[in-house]
């Protein structure tokens, strides 16, 4: 049984952000007046995602309560390394986020030969939220829980269609614990985002799909998804009947002032304590988190840490 919390296990909503002790002093002038323009926050993948819904909940929130736009700006591609370099890249100042999962943040950069951008190229603002991976299948497949889909993988080895959003990405990181963890062995399909392969799981054209509950909630309503497991320490309420199998963010570039990744933090600790955040985060499956950017910004550092380790021991091979 899977038992781990971590970014392979369950999605983590995080925002990043990078200030060294020179810029906390310059930035704590800036931060008075923040934000006095439109911020641009990035998502790297396709609405109507996790992290896009979430985005919009934070990025809505943040308008009303600082009084200036939060635009929501989707950039999918590449397993989300497109969004992800894009904000790496921008201007240090506060006025570009990246609303991510460990996918774009952590997994990309260590996994991919040549991704374009680091870790270190971004710092934590503050994780908002948990979201378990769920195991949707195609109501016609023949195990209906956890126990029964392991004896199916092992009497099938290698012959089970198994999608994710993308190489590298949480889902895909996810099925590597998950065989590693049962001894099975499945077939990676990636897909360039949730909804074309949840899309083709639908259609019967693959068997499971690693995904979450926000992403795949209109195909379950319908009856066009089941899902077989969730990948929690503990059962979802509004899916109690659900066995478990046993971490969205946002980031700014490196360099963005202390001050601002501080009044940020702030005032998205507040929006995720009300209670309509609350009922909404509950709803898609998400369990609201927060905390402090130094927190984040430990998770993400362990994460990465931890991945490194797996492709040491031959676990994970560095993508092209």
């Amino acid at each position: 049984m899977l038992t781990m919390r971590s970014a392979f296990s369950v999605l983590t909503v995080v925002i990043l952000a990078h200030a060294s002790s020179a810029l906390a002093q310059t930035g704590a002038n800036a931060a008075d007046n923040y934000p006095a323009k439109t911020v641009r926050l990035v998502v790297p993948f396709t609405p109507g995602a996790a992290n896009d819904i979430t985005a919009r909940l934070i990025g809505t929130k943040l308008a009303e309560n600082l009084a200036q736009q939060f635009v929501i700006d989707n950039r999918p591609g590449s397993g989300g390394i497109l969004g992800a370099e894009t904000v790496a890249k921008a201007t240090a100042d506060g006025y570009t986020l990246l609303a991510s999962n460990p996918g774009p943040s952590i997994n990309n950069p260590v996994l991919n030969r040549k991704p374009g951008y680091r870790v270190e190229d971004f710092a934590a603002v503050i994780i908002y939220g948990y979201t378990p991976l769920i195991i949707a299948a195609y109501p016609g497949f023949a195990p209906r829980n956890p126990r029964e889909l392991v004896d199916y993988l092992k009497a099938n080895p290698g012959k089970v269609t198994w999608g994710t959003s993308g190489t590298g990405g949480g889902g895909h990181i996810g099925l590597v614990f998950f065989q590693m963890a049962t001894g099975t062995d499945a077939v990676h399909i990636p897909y360039k985002g949730a909804a074309a392969g949840l899309t083709d799981l639908a259609a019967g054209n693959i068997s499971l799909n690693y995904t979450t509950l926000a992403s795949a909630d209109s195909l379950l309503k319908t009856g066009r998804l089941r899902i077989i497991g969730i990948a929690a320490s503990k059962r979802l309420s509004q899916l109690a009947e659900v066995p478990t199998l046993g971490e969205s963010g946002i980031a700014a570039p490196a360099g963005t002032p202390a001050a601002i990744i501080g009044k940020l933090n702030r005032q998205i600790n507040r929006i995720i304590a009300t209670p309509e955040s609350q009922s909404r985060f509950a709803q898609l499956g998400i369990e609201a988190s927060g905390g402090t950017p130094q927190e984040a910004d430990a998770f993400i550092r362990s994460e990465a840490a931890r991945l490194k380790e797996l492709m040491r021991k031959g676990l994970l091979s560095v993508l092209d």
